[in-house]
């Protein structure tokens, strides 16, 4: 089975892109976060690291992660782009609090199947979905 990086160059391949360090890096770290992030979050936490990668890389690798299936993008209130690791093993939603920015994720069988039965009837066939409610979490309330 061909690991992640080996499957990341063949996509690059396939686009006509090269497969360079800089998106090995920027590909490595994306791929490791386990939470939400911003393209900003990848570029403070490359320099912390001493990798010194562009601003514009990271805004060009992130759509080819996301057209990859690597990463999906959420968008939280304050109308910033995130992301998370698009692992393909459940479909979840998100509760974001508009005053201290936390996220709860949570998935809901009966939401699932709400969406699944409208799709049907308008003969629509869902590639991916998302749900976001904005308000605020226990302790900011």
């Amino acid at each position: 089975m061909m690991n992640e990086t080996e499957r990341f160059k063949r996509f690059l391949k396939s686009k006509g892109l090269k497969f360079t360090p800089e998106r090995e890096v920027v590909f490595g770290e994306a791929l490791k976060s386990g939470d939400h992030f911003e393209a900003e979050d990848l570029l403070f936490r490359l320099k912390g690291k001493e990798k010194r990668i562009s601003k514009a890389t990271i805004y060009r690798t992130l759509p080819l992660l996301i057209e990859g299936g690597w990463l999906r993008k959420v968008i939280f209130n304050e109308r910033h782009m995130h992301y998370e690791r698009d692992s393909g093993v459940r479909q979840h939603e998100h509760l974001v609090c508009a005053n201290c920015g936390g996220i709860i994720e949570f998935s809901d069988k009966k939401i699932h199947g709400q969406l699944d039965e409208i799709c049907r009837r308008h003969g629509f066939e869902p590639r991916s979905h998302w749900l976001e409610v904005a308000g605020f979490c226990k302790n900011c309330r």
